[in-house]
């Protein structure tokens, strides 16, 4: 993410495209996510999260009773990837497409 982008474009949604399988079978691959920066951070929402200068993931966020932070793939044989804290993640999904029309909508996270 540029953090030299102004105040409202660092705060808009945007899409980005599920590349693999660890997601699965909640997010298909090729399914296209929408990503809101503002989002509301909950134990059990899907997040990305930036790991390093150029390395983000899309995973199932955790948060355990001692507020430790923690990304979860839904489908088996993927680590289970520790984080700091809300300074690592970059948006919470909010929703996929991965069909025409209305019918080929999830939305997450709510409120």
């Amino acid at each position: 993410m540029d953090d030299s982008l102004g105040s409202c474009a660092a705060g808009e949604p945007f899409a980005l495209q599920v590349l693999d399988t660890s997601m699965e079978p909640e997010f298909k691959k090729k399914t296209i996510i929408i990503i809101d920066p503002e989002g509301i951070l909950r134990d059990g929402c899907f997040v990305m999260a930036k790991l390093a200068e150029d390395d983000y993931i899309f995973r199932q966020l955790r948060i355990d009773e001692n507020n430790n932070y923690s990304l979860h793939a839904l489908n088996e044989g993927h680590e289970v990837i520790a984080i700091g804290g809300r300074e690592d993640l970059v948006g919470v999904i909010v929703q996929q497409q991965f069909g025409k029309g209305r019918k080929g909508r999830t939305f997450y996270n709510e409120s």
